[in-house]
């Protein structure tokens, strides 16, 4: 059993202020043969800088002195030390720069890596630029590449496939927990949704719960539409320093609150233990479970990540003081355990934030607005950091910005739909985005908050 010392529960401290002042995105897709990795972030970080700042990326290249880069497996576009023709391109040569692997999690602990770097005083701006390359091998060989992330001495003799071991998850958390089948499938069915109003979406689509259920299924329970895409794309954002972020901008975003966990890389090594408490829980509401903890059915890295960044931000209780949520909808069984996890829900009763309404636009804490990784994207090494960017335009205001207006469809060859919604959360202050790895060998936990006075 793990038992936690007061070191391992040491709430992070930055030692000065660390904001994000720019984001940018590609569009995602499951194939993307025109265009190079190193063009596609180059596409991405244009946008931040040009759009986002409004300067010219010669002027930003000199202020610059720090670099991270995002990806996940150097096998698909088998190249090692990608970041590094990543850098030359972009024309950072000879600034330093690291990239950053933790597989799912990647894109969260890179944007870690930067604000670190800040925090530190070793940099001043630093952009942290993700992607991943996962059309040069076939779709089988490609979910094979992700597989490995898990116990190779383990799961992977369960057939190579991350559906499969989450399949094993749903059938264990509805045998525990009896949710209604139709609760995971609106999980699909509202992140499918909100795609449709972004231009930057891979599976856009309007489906009802029936044509979920029934359609093709990837590892029983688990259905097509309740899986997470395959993508190529790239995704960029900006931290600074409290100085050079006002003098790029007079609405930075915060960094508030960030929490990493890991955990045992082979599932069955996960011993049980007492629930470790979030802030807004108290020891009696888990005296009478029944069920081993973690076990099968929950995530101690996301609980520990969340922990940290939850007491860091001061944040007591999450549905009430947060506005807008990311999480790593992988699969709608991992969605619904981060739910629990992160504390939204007691153990157990994660059905009924999606029931709620809690979840929607409209709700009391809107979840995965962009579309999530089932509705958008999940090129890995990107996902965080686009995470990170819808939440961050979310506290800016700017989410009109940059899902309606036409220049950004046309630019990736779209067509805004008529029946076009805002999904802008009305004076969104504070946000999160979960970035999980494998079967939960890894999260992170970042909060942003408004950095600038409304007065």
């Amino acid at each position: 059993m793990i038992s936690f010392g007061n070191g391992n529960l040491r709430v992070p401290k930055l030692s000065r202020p660390v904001y994000m002042v720019a984001a940018g995105l590609t569009d995602f897709r499951k194939f993307y043969p025109e265009k190079q990795s190193t063009e596609l972030c180059l596409e991405s970080l244009k946008m931040a800088v040009e759009d986002g700042l409004g300067i010219s990326p010669r002027d930003f290249k000199k202020m610059v002195n720090f670099c991270v880069y995002s990806q996940f497996a150097d096998h698909f576009g088998d190249q090692l030390l990608a970041a590094a023709k990543i850098h030359d391109y972009l024309g950072f040569d000879p600034l330093g720069n690291i990239e950053v692997k933790t597989g799912g999690a990647t894109g969260g602990s890179s944007v870690l890596a930067g604000v670190m770097a800040i925090a530190s005083g070793y940099a001043s701006l630093v952009p942290v630029i993700g992607w991943e390359r996962m059309d040069e091998v076939n779709t089988r060989q490609g979910n094979a590449y992700i597989a490995s992330a898990a116990c190779k001495d383990f799961e992977s003799e369960l057939g190579w496939l991350y559906a499969t071991y989450y399949a094993l998850m749903m059938r264990r958390y509805i045998h525990e927990y009896n949710p209604n089948r139709e609760t995971l499938t609106k999980i699909a069915q509202k992140n499918h949704h909100y795609a449709r109003f972004s231009p930057y979406s891979q599976l856009p689509g309007d489906y009802t719960v029936d044509e979920i259920l029934k359609s093709a299924v990837v590892s029983d329970p688990l259905t097509f539409p309740e899986c997470c895409a395959m993508s190529v794309g790239a995704a960029s954002i900006v931290l600074a320093d409290e100085e050079t972020a006002f003098r790029l901008t007079d609405h930075p975003v915060s960094v508030v609150g960030t929490g990493s966990g890991s955990h045992t890389l082979r599932t069955a090594d996960r011993r049980n233990m007492p629930v470790l408490l979030l802030p807004n829980e108290r020891p009696q509401l888990y005296q009478d479970r029944k069920n081993e903890w973690p076990g099968f059915t929950s995530f101690l890295a996301a609980r520990f990540a969340a922990y940290l960044a939850y007491n860091m931000a001061d944040i007591t209780d999450p549905v009430k003081e947060l506005d807008v949520l990311e999480t790593h909808d992988a699969f709608t069984v991992s969605d619904i355990q981060t739910y629990e996890d992160i504390g939204l829900r007691p153990y157990g009763e994660g059905a009924d934030f999606i029931e709620s309404g809690d979840a929607f636009i409209g709700g009391r804490l809107p979840t995965n607005l962009s579309g999530g990784l089932l509705g958008s994207m999940h090129s890995v090494g990107a996902t965080g950091i686009f995470q990170l960017s819808e939440i961050f335009w979310q506290i800016r205001g700017e989410w009109n910005k940059f899902h309606a207006d036409d220049k950004y469809w046309g630019r990736f060859g779209k067509t805004k739909p008529n029946n076009f919604e805002n999904l802008q959360v009305s004076n969104a202050r504070r946000g999160m985005a979960i970035s999980h790895a494998g079967t939960g060998s890894h999260v992170t936990a970042i909060i942003l908050e408004r950095g600038w006075s409304s007065e």
